[in-house]
C-alpha cells in the first residue's frame, strides 16, 4: 500500500477513535460546544478577551457548561447561583485546585496557592493563622502598612506635581509591606536590587495575563519544547524563590524560637516542633514556595488595583472630590488613616469596593478542581475535572449591579448613604480557596487609598472624557493602560 495512503488512514483512524472518545466522555458532562481533535474548543474562543467568549456560550448552554481546553474536558460556572453552589454549598468537593501547568512547573504542588490535599490543608491553616492572629512581632499588620503608607505619600512628593507614570512607586509600597511581613524588612524605592525584584515581579505578571500562556496551559507540552515568553515566566519566578531562600537561610542563622520576628521565623519554629515528623508538611522547599505565593498573590494585583483605582479617579473627579471630602470630615490632615475610620466612611468604601467589582482582576479566577466524582446539578462530574468560576459574571451581574459596566459606587449604598454589603462582591473568590491574604489586601487597600487622597490633588494630562479605562488584556488577569497624571500636594 502506499505509504501516503497508509498515512492518511492511519490519521483518519485516530481522528475517529478520538471523535468516539470524546463523545462518550462528553455525556457524563454538562452540554457545551462540539470539540475538535486534539485542540478542543480553543477556535471558538477569543484569548483577548475570553469573558466575551464565556458569556457567550452561558448564552447558549446555560449557567454550567463544558468546554475542551486541548483534550482534557473543563466545567463553567457562570453566575452567582452556580459560581455559590459550587464553592460554597458543596465546598468539600470542589476545593482542589485545577490544572496550572506553569505554576505547577515552578511551585511542584508546594504552597497554599497551587497545592492540593494535606499540604493545601495544613498550609494554608498556618498561613492563616499567622496572618490574622500573630501580628508579625511587636508590632501589627497595620502599623506596617501605616509606615508604608507614609514612605508612598513622601515619595510621591518627590514627583514635585510633575507630570508621572505612578506604576513603579504604586508597586513599591505593596511589595515592601509583604517583604515586611515575611522577612521584617523593607527597601528603599531606591534600591537597586529591589527595583530588580520589582520588575521581575511585574514582568512575570504581565506575561501571565498574555493569550500565549493560557495556549501554553491548555498544551503543556509547548512549555518544555517551544520557546516563549512561558520560559521567561519560569526563570523569573525561580530567580524571586532563590532570592527567598537565601532570606530563609539568613534567618536560620539568626532565629530566636521566643521572639519569631516575622512569617519565616513562625514557619522555622514549626518545622523545628515537627521535625521528628517524617510526613510533615513544614519543610523548607514548602517555606519556599508559600512566602512566593504571597509576594505574587500580595504584590501586583494590590499594585494593579490602585493603579486602576487611581485611573477611575481621574477619569471621574467628582467621585475623588466627595472622598477627599469624607477625609477631610473624618480624618482629617493631620494624623495618618486607620482601620478603625473605615466604618465612618461608607463612601470612600463603597468606591474602593466599586473599584475592585468594576476591573474584575481575577476575571476567570484560578482554576478548581473537583476531589472526587460528584454529582453537580443532575451532571456527574468526574474526580480531577478542572473547574473554572467565572467571577466576572458574579461582579458584573446586571440584577445585583444596574450597569455593571459602568463605574458608579451607588453599587455599594443604600439610599440613605450608608454602606451596603452584597454577597456577589467575590473578587477574593469565595468558599474554602478564597484568597489566604483577603484581609491584608482590604487593609491595605483603604489605607494606601485614603494617605494618597488625604495628599494630594489628582490631576489628569487631558480632559477626563478623553482618558482611556480599557484594560490592556482581559485573559487570566486585568492590566490596566498605561497612563500619567500629576499629584498635586494639599
Amino acid at each position: 500500500m502506499d505509504p501516503a495512503v497508509t498515512l492518511l488512514l492511519g490519521v483518519s483512524c485516530l481522528l475517529l477513535f478520538s471523535l468516539w472518545k470524546w463523545n462518550t466522555t462528553r455525556q457524563k458532562f454538562p452540554p457545551g460546544p462540539m470539540p475538535l481533535p486534539i485542540i478542543g474548543n480553543i477556535l471558538q474562543m477569543d484569548l483577548k478577551d475570553i469573558n466575551k467568549s464565556f458569556i457567550k456560550l452561558s448564552k447558549a448552554y446555560g449557567p454550567v457548561f463544558t468546554l475542551y481546553f486541548g483534550t482534557k474536558p473543563t466545567v463553567i460556572l457562570h453566575g452567582y447561583e452556580a459560581v455559590k453552589e459550587a464553592l460554597v454549598d458543596h465546598g468539600d468537593e470542589f476545593v482542589g485546585r485545577g490544572s496550572f501547568p506553569l505554576f505547577e512547573k515552578t511551585n511542584k504542588g508546594l504552597g497554599i496557592g497551587m497545592s492540593n490535599g494535606k499540604t493545601w490543608k495544613q498550609t494554608r491553616r498556618f498561613t492563616l493563622m499567622t496572618l490574622r492572629n500573630f501580628g508579625m512581632g511587636k508590632r501589627s499588620i497595620e502599623e506596617r502598612i501605616q509606615e508604608e503608607a507614609r514612605c508612598l505619600v513622601e515619595e510621591l512628593r518627590k514627583t514635585n506635581a510633575s507630570p508621572c507614570d505612578p506604576e513603579f512607586i504604586l508597586g513599591c509600597a505593596p511589595c515592601n509591606v509583604i517583604c515586611s511581613v515575611i522577612f521584617q524588612k523593607r527597601f528603599e524605592y531606591s534600591d537597586q536590587n529591589f527595583i530588580h525584584f520589582l520588575k521581575l515581579l511585574h514582568e512575570a505578571f504581565t506575561i501571565l495575563t498574555s493569550p500565549w500562556i493560557q495556549v501554553c496551559n491548555n498544551f503543556p507540552a509547548l512549555i518544555d519544547y517551544l520557546p516563549g515568553s512561558h520560559n521567561k515566566f519560569i526563570q523569573n519566578m525561580c530567580y524571586i524563590q532563590n532570592f527567598i531562600l537565601e532570606k530563609i537561610k539568613e534567618h536560620q542563622q539568626s532565629l530566636d524560637v521566643n521572639n519569631p520576628r516575622d512569617f519565616i521565623d513562625c514557619f522555622l519554629i514549626k518545622m523545628e516542633q515537627e521535625k521528628h515528623n517524617e510526613q510533615s508538611e513544614f519543610t523548607l522547599d514548602n517555606l519556599k514556595v508559600t512566602a512566593f505565593d504571597l509576594f505574587i498573590g500580595g504584590t501586583d494585583s494590590i499594585s494593579s488595583t490602585l493603579r486602576y483605582g487611581l485611573l477611575l479617579l481621574v477619569k471621574h473627579p467628582e467621585v475623588a472630590a466627595k472622598v477627599q471630602e469624607e477625609i477631610e470630615r473624618v480624618i482629617g490632615r493631620h494624623r495618618s488613616p486607620c482601620m478603625q475610620d473605615r466604618s465612618h466612611m461608607p463612601y470612600t468604601d463603597a468606591v474602593i469596593h466599586e473599584v475592585q467589582r468594576f476591573i474584575n482582576q481575577a476575571s476567570t479566577n484560578t482554576p478548581h478542581g473537583v476531589v472526587h466524582d460528584v454529582k453537580f446539578r443532575n451532571y456527574l462530574i468526574p474526580k480531577g475535572t478542572t473547574i473554572l468560576p467565572l467571577l466576572t459574571s458574579v461582579l458584573h451581574d446586571d440584577k445585583e449591579f444596574p450597569n455593571p459596566e459602568r463605574f458608579d459606587p451607588g453599587h455599594f449604598l443604600d439610599k440613605n448613604g450608608n454602606f451596603k454589603k452584597s454577597d456577589y462582591f467575590m473578587p477574593f473568590s469565595t468558599g474554602k480557596r478564597m484568597c489566604a491574604g483577603e484581609g491584608l489586601a482590604r487593609m491595605e487597600l483603604f489605607l494606601f487609598f485614603t494617605a494618597i487622597l488625604q495628599n494630594f490633588k489628582l490631576k489628569p494630562l487631558v480632559d477626563p472624557k478623553d482618558i482611556n479605562i480599557l484594560p490592556v488584556f482581559t485573559g487570566l488577569f486585568i492590566v490596566p493602560p498605561e497612563y500619567q497624571l500629576c499629584f498635586i500636594p494639599f
